[in-house]
C-alpha cells in the first residue's frame, strides 16, 4: 500500500510538472516561428519593390495627366514621358490647331523668314492632348493591324508624345502637299531651308536618322527649345542624344 501511495504521489507530482513545461514550450515555439515568418514576408517585400522601380518608372499611363512623372523621365517603347502643356500656355494657331505661346511666337518669326526666301511653311500638327494622343494610338492605329512595337515607331504612346507639351510641332511645304507626314519631305525645299536655318529660332529636329530613341526618321517633326521652360522639358532627350554622339 505504501508503494502505491508513493507512485500516485510520483505521478501526482509529474503530471503539474509536465502541464507546466508543455505550454510554455509551445508558446515560445509559436513566438519563433511568427518572428521567422514576419521578417521572410518584409524580406520578400523589400525584394519585389527593388527589382520592379524600374517597372514603375516606365509604366504606361492613359489617365491623361501624363503619369505624374516629370517630363523625359520615364520611357516606353522608346519615347520619353512628357506631361501635358497647361491650358493658359496655350493658343490658337488657327482652328483646331494650337501650341505653346513660346512656340507660336517663334515658328511666326521663323515663317516669316523662310517666305522671304521663297519658302512657304505650312504648320501640320502642334498639340495633342494626352486623351487625343491615347485615341491616335490605340484606336486609329489598330485599323493598320499593327501591334504596339510597331505603331511605337511612328506614333508615341499617350502620355509620351513631344506634342503633348506644346513644344513639337510638324512642318509641310505648301507646294508639296504630297510629302506631309513622309520621309520623302527631306526632298524638298522648305526641309533643306530647316536644316539650314531652324537653328536660328530654337527648333531641332527630334527624330533624326539613327535617334537614340530608335523611333522612324521624322524629316517634319521640330521642336522648340528657346526657353528654359522648354529645355527643361527636354533635357533628359538632348542628354542621351550627347551620350549617343560621343558613344559614336
Amino acid at each position: 500500500m505504501a508503494r502505491a501511495g508513493n507512485a500516485r504521489r510520483k505521478n501526482d507530482d509529474e503530471i503539474p510538472l509536465a502541464m507546466r513545461i508543455s505550454p510554455r514550450i509551445r508558446a515560445q515555439s509559436r513566438f519563433f516561428i511568427f518572428i521567422l515568418v514576419l521578417i521572410i514576408f518584409l524580406v520578400s517585400i523589400s525584394f519585389v519593390f527593388f527589382l520592379g522601380a524600374p517597372f514603375w518608372d516606365s509604366k504606361l499611363d492613359i489617365s491623361g495627366k501624363g503619369g505624374g512623372l516629370s517630363s523625359g523621365t520615364g520611357q516606353l517603347l522608346g519615347h520619353l514621358s512628357y506631361s501635358e502643356a497647361a491650358e493658359a500656355d496655350l493658343v490658337t494657331v488657327y482652328p483646331g490647331l494650337r501650341v505653346h505661346r513660346d512656340t507660336s511666337s517663334a515658328l511666326s518669326l521663323m515663317s516669316s523668314a523662310a517666305l522671304r526666301d521663297g519658302v512657304d511653311l505650312v504648320l501640320l500638327s502642334g498639340f495633342r492632348s494626352i486623351a487625343l494622343q491615347k485615341e491616335i494610338f490605340y484606336e486609329n492605329k489598330s485599323i493598320r493591324n499593327q501591334i504596339a512595337i510597331e505603331r511605337a515607331r511612328v506614333s508615341a504612346p499617350p502620355g509620351y508624345s513631344e506634342h503633348s507639351t506644346g513644344y513639337a510641332i510638324d512642318l509641310g511645304d505648301a507646294n508639296r502637299r504630297d510629302t506631309d507626314f513622309e520621309v520623302s519631305f527631306e526632298t524638298t525645299k522648305a526641309f533643306r531651308w530647316l536644316q539650314k536655318n531652324a537653328a536660328k529660332y530654337h527648333f531641332v529636329l527630334s527624330f533624326p536618322k539613327g535617334n537614340f530613341q530608335k523611333v522612324s526618321y521624322e524629316p517634319w517633326h521640330w521642336r522648340f527649345e528657346g526657353t528654359v521652360d522648354a529645355l527643361r522639358k527636354f533635357e533628359v532627350a538632348n542628354e542621351r542624344r550627347r551620350v549617343k554622339e560621343n558613344s559614336n
